[in-house]
């Protein structure tokens, strides 16, 4: 029944800039973490960002100074906004998150994705 939207895709020229947004949903009674991951061709998924029920925050080595990770916690919504993107950012984005609900346990979930393409 929890489930994550996931918005904010598109195409971008290198240099350029979006803003991804996740919004959980559903009887929610804890959040552990949201998070960003993502998977470019060939590749494996990867951790992108992700920030912790106290607000801290970690990101992979390649993202670092050029994306930053937010929530808002009364919507239950985590942003990732991208600056300064490159082509090797190119990726289907997925928003995961660390959920305890009001009938079930501690447990992963995960957006379906939305596709972000860097290029002239």
């Amino acid at each position: 029944q929890v489930q994550l939207v996931e918005s904010g895709g598109g195409l971008v020229q290198p240099g350029g800039s979006l803003r991804l947004s996740c919004a959980a949903s559903g009887p929610i009674s804890s959040i552990y973490f949201m998070g960003w991951y993502r998977q470019a061709p060939g590749q494996q998924r990867e951790l992108v960002a992700i920030i912790i029920s106290g607000g801290s925050t970690n990101y992979a080595d390649s993202v670092k100074g050029r994306f930053t990770i937010s929530r808002d916690s009364a919507k239950n919504t985590v942003n990732l906004q991208m600056n300064s993107l490159k082509p090797e950012d190119t990726a289907v984005y997925y928003c995961s998150a660390d959920i305890r609900s009001t009938s079930v346990g501690r447990t992963y979930y995960w957006g379906q994705g939305t596709q972000v393409t860097v290029s002239s």
